[in-house]
């Protein structure tokens, strides 16, 4: 196999290769890469000749556009795996994410992969993988070492997203904007975008107990997947729940903002309608109104309006249905108050 190098990528490169490497004479890792119609068709014709067993797969390939996974017993006894899996190259140094889609096969003795990426291959060439590989005694378990290396985007993945939700959390504590909910919607499709990517690998996961029943209970590889899965599950919960608590909190404090806009609105009107009332009576054009035709008739209606809506507001105010509704409060304690607070604190 040809001597790889591990390289940050600005899109996914496909560039045709016929790749074949050779592990402790046990199995072998088939890494052909078919970038465009011509070439895929071509790889498929000399995969089939030289393969047989494969057509089976080897057909379905042009047809399959997302996630595919099938479990087969060629001879009724030894299982073989293969499918296609949709994946996001998406590393440290790029806010891209670059969609690829790769298949697999997967017997005692072979590994056959078409379309893995450059950056994949160049990961699975480090020290780390390379000596991974050299270690693994059959074909299945280099399939596990591939998986749990494509997993590595989805951990980048949600690093990234959990920076951009910790933003977002203390853009909501400081100032509660409109423009929140759509930030938080625009994060729970991201999640529910890795998500998604995310669902074959939980179903590789029954897919390999299905073919290799008891002989993965000792099988490292499989429970080094195992366990990095398991650990992207749990982050996927954990950020569900935190995404859902943001949308509560935010319904709560629109609903209670509603509330005093409401009771506000409310207010004012009550206070005003004395007003409202006495303009709408002293306006209409009669010659008989009360005072109209006395110099000091504006001045007592004035009056009269006042003390009416200053009674209005102080009934109001004993019933208690005011409240704070017309006094600002500063969402942030002061300069001053927190030094009250932490002198306080100290003192007790």
């Amino acid at each position: 196999m040809q001597e790889w190098m591990l390289v940050i990528v600005d899109k996914v490169k496909l560039e045709a290769r016929r790749d074949k490497a050779t592990y402790l004479d046990h199995w072998e890792w088939w890494d052909w890469v078919a970038p465009d119609e011509e070439s895929m068709a071509e790889a498929l014709e000399e995969l089939t000749s030289e393969f047989p067993e494969m057509q089976y797969w080897l057909r379905k390939i042009p047809a399959v556009e997302s996630n595919y996974l099938s479990v087969r017993f060629m001879n009724g006894t030894e299982p073989v795996i293969f499918g296609s899996l949709l994946y996001a190259v998406k590393n440290e140094r790029d806010d891209q994410r670059k969609d690829n889609q790769m298949f697999f096969y997967v017997d005692q003795e072979r590994l056959v992969t078409l379309n893995v990426d450059d950056n994949t291959r160049g990961i699975m060439n480090t020290g780390e993988r390379a000596a991974m590989l050299q270690q693994c005694n059959e074909a299945r378990d280099g399939m596990f070492v591939l998986f749990r290396a494509i997993l590595h985007y989805y951990h980048v993945g949600m690093d990234q997203f959990e920076m951009n939700l910790r933003d977002l959390e203390r853009t909501m504590e400081s100032r509660n904007a409109r423009t929140l909910m759509d930030q938080i919607l625009a994060a729970r499709f991201e999640l529910l975008y890795w998500s998604n990517l995310f669902i074959p690998y939980s179903e590789l996961m029954a897919a390999a107990r299905e073919a290799y029943l008891d002989e993965l209970k000792e099988n490292r590889f499989f429970q080094q997947l195992q366990h990095r899965i398991e650990r992207m599950e749990r982050l996927f919960k954990h950020y569900e729940k935190e995404i859902d608590t943001l949308i509560s909190i935010d319904n709560a404090i629109s609903g209670v903002r509603g509330n005093e806009i409401m009771k506000t609105l409310t207010l004012v009107t009550s206070v005003f309608t004395p007003a409202t009332a006495a303009g709408a009576i002293w306006g209409m054009n009669f010659e008989n109104l009360p005072w109209i035709d006395k110099t000091w008739g504006v001045v007592l209606v004035l009056v009269l309006i006042i003390i009416s809506m200053v009674g209005m507001y102080v009934w109001m105010m004993m019933k208690g249905w005011t409240g704070d509704l017309l006094k600002v409060k500063s969402s942030q304690p002061s300069g001053k108050e927190t030094e009250k607070r932490g002198i306080g604190k100290r003192r007790q």
